[in-house]
């Protein structure tokens, strides 16, 4: 992540930015991830005192499969697209889970080499728009008691997917997780105070 360019979201904490390629007739690098350049993984951002990044995942999604929208209390994400291109949608649900007021939904197209950085409490999901590879580094292995999530298509929140035409009904191809999340009222009241 070093030497890359960064620029703002309206979503507090959460990072995008395009990774340097260096290529010649050889091929190319990129350098993915620093730990000198990337910054502190402080508790808010990651849910967890001391936090470090312990698991990377590597996800293939052909045209038209849509992931999330999921939701973690004790992980920081940072995703860097390694080819193709997604439509990312993040859904910051600190407000709605604290009480003080609704979610705030961004939206941006990422293709090859860019990133984003997803703090605990901003749910997140996304649409490959063509074959899709996703690699991710995340601050907590992968034990199920931190994979929550919310309906896709939440009409409270109203993420701004579009119509495909990748597929016969204009629909995205979801897990069978994605098809029964509950929307996020029903989340946010099934986690309880605080």
């Amino acid at each position: 992540m070093s030497a890359s360019a960064v620029t703002p979201s309206r979503l507090p904490d959460v990072r995008f930015g395009r990774l340097v390629r260096h290529a010649d007739e050889r091929g190319s690098f990129r350098e993915l991830w620093r730990a000198s350049s990337f910054g502190s993984l402080a508790e808010r951002l990651t849910g967890l005192p001391g936090a470090r990044f312990v698991q990377a995942n590597l996800s293939a999604s052909a045209p038209g499969v849509l992931r999330g929208l999921h939701y973690h209390r004790r992980q920081l994400d940072y995703w860097v697209v390694v080819s193709g291109r997604a439509l990312v949608a993040l859904v910051d649900v600190r407000p709605p889970t604290a009480g003080s007021g609704p979610a705030v939904v961004e939206t941006r197209q990422l293709a090859a080499d860019e990133w984003v950085v997803i703090p605990t409490g901003v749910a997140h999901g996304f649409l490959a728009l063509e074959p899709l590879l996703l690699l991710y580094l995340v601050t907590n292995e992968y034990d199920g008691t931190d994979e929550l999530g919310f309906a896709w298509d939440d009409p409270a929140v109203a993420v701004p997917w579009p119509r495909l035409a990748a597929t016969p009904d204009g629909r995205p191809i979801l897990s069978e997780r994605d098809r029964h999340n509950p929307t996020l009222a029903e989340l946010v009241a099934s986690l309880g105070p605080g």
